[in-house]
């Protein structure tokens, strides 16, 4: 009986991990089949507009050639592009759904062979039985403060790649903002003047000098390299206490170094937190920034 309950106490974390790992694999291919649908949907939706605006642009601008010879451009890029992008997924499918190039035996992947509602029910139920079997078993603490730790990692990995997209497309956003302006600015100037090559350096200059003033106003490149180099040479500072027992470290014996790296590791983590938290100022806006002490110049 005690043999039974020890085999069930080890089977069930092993069928609590596949469920895991069945339904990290199910979440991934459910979001690659929803790119893909967006993706292929929105191809379609353009070529099926282009295709009539090309028959309905040219009785349109009729008298205006050039109106008429940008207009068919780019409305023949869009209908090439869509075109590819359909043609790309149709071979993609063709490739590893049916194995059309018979590249070694034939193994579809599940995102190739089952529908979009098929993966969808077969994740709920991958979850349903995932949050009854966690609920049912009672796994060790260390095991459970194991899993919980490989979770944070994940959830930690999660946020950050979504962070850095949406940081991404701000600053793209932003950078056309100063640009964009700082162009509007210089063009205006650009009206009646009697072009040589002194007008022409000065506008350039100008149009050079706003921009970098512009992203050093936002972008905080001083600011960044002196906090940077200044939790560095802190680190630094650590480090080198450690290895010669002294500062914080002085007290340690040589047989208390699991203490003594503890500690480090404590103070090392500390550093670190204070260099997030002051990037952290850094990237909100000026009127919300908390004060921080200010680099020498």
């Amino acid at each position: 009986m005690a043999s039974n309950t020890q085999s069930t106490r080890l089977v069930e974390p092993e069928r609590i991990r596949k469920l895991q790992v069945s339904v990290r694999q199910d979440e991934r291919d459910l979001a690659w089949k929803r790119r893909r649908a967006r993706t292929c949907g929105t191809a379609l939706a353009l070529a099926a507009v282009s295709i009539p605006g090309l028959a309905a642009w040219p009785a349109v601008q009729a008298g205006h050639h050039k109106a008429l010879v940008a207009g068919n451009a780019a409305l023949v890029t869009v209908l090439v592009s869509s075109a590819l992008t359909l043609l790309a997924a149709f071979v993609d499918y063709l490739v590893k759904a049916h194995n059309f190039l018979e590249l070694g035996p034939a193994v579809v992947p599940d995102r190739y062979d089952h529908s979009r509602t098929k993966m969808q029910e077969r994740l709920e139920t991958n979850r349903e039985a995932l949050r009854l079997l966690s609920a049912l078993s009672q796994a060790p603490l260390s095991e459970r403060r194991g899993l919980y730790r490989e979770d944070v990692a994940e959830v930690i990995a999660q946020y950050q790649t979504e962070s850095r997209k949406y940081r991404r497309v701000h600053n793209g956003l932003q950078n056309l903002v100063m640009i964009g302006s700082t162009a509007m600015t210089t063009i205006a100037a650009l009206e009646a003047k009697n072009w040589n090559w002194q007008s022409i350096t000065v506008v350039c200059l100008g149009f050079s000098v706003t921009v970098a003033t512009a992203f050093s106003g936002y972008y905080k490149y001083r600011e960044r390299s002196y906090f940077l180099r200044q939790t560095a040479d802190a680190i630094e500072e650590e480090t080198n206490a450690l290895a010669l027992g002294v500062g914080e470290y002085r007290h340690f014996t040589q047989d208390q170094g699991d203490e003594a790296l503890a500690v480090f590791t404590q103070r090392v983590e500390a550093l670190r937190n204070e260099q997030r938290r002051r990037e952290q100022q850094l990237d909100q806006p000026a009127d919300q920034t908390a004060p921080l002490s200010t680099p020498p110049a």
